[in-house]
């Protein structure tokens, strides 16, 4: 992927993660343009194909989890995935799968953090926190797209 779209592929990311840990949640404009400029820019470069395969295949667990229990995934991480599916697979099918399971285990080692500390502050009154997943996700697709497979 050239500088130029993994600098702006950055930059989405970024505001989608700030918006995402200030409001707990991921706005259709965002989400839904985001996706449309990946699409186009795989048009562009003759990868459409390549892109399609990588959005269904992240958004289609994301969107069964979401179905199944909607309080442990909002919607707008499922659509927040077709974007980033689309992203990563761009960068082949060895970057796709290193983005869509580092994303899972970025929040799972957030989340545990949170949990010791927890433990180890048991007279501090701590309320209970949500760990916004979208941060995860944008982390990972940028990671495993920078990395040398990407």
């Amino acid at each position: 992927m050239p500088y130029i779209a993994f600098a702006v592929l950055t930059g989405w990311c970024a505001v989608l993660s700030l918006f995402d840990l200030r409001h707990r949640r991921l706005p259709n404009a965002l989400t839904g343009w985001g996706a449309f400029a990946v699409f186009g820019y795989a048009l562009f470069t003759t990868q459409f194909t390549a892109a399609a395969a990588g959005a269904a295949l992240l958004a289609a667990p994301y969107l069964a989890v979401h179905l199944v229990a909607p309080a442990s995934l909002g919607a707008g991480d499922a659509k927040l995935a077709v974007g980033l599916g689309a992203a990563a697979g761009l960068g082949g099918a060895q970057t796709w799968v290193w983005a869509a399971l580092a994303g899972p285990v970025f929040t799972a080692g957030i989340a545990s953090v949170m949990v010791v500390r927890r433990w180890f502050a048991p007279g501090m009154r701590v309320r209970r926190e949500t760990v916004a997943h979208g941060l995860s996700m944008c982390l990972a697709t940028l990671i495993a797209l920078a990395g040398p497979s990407g």
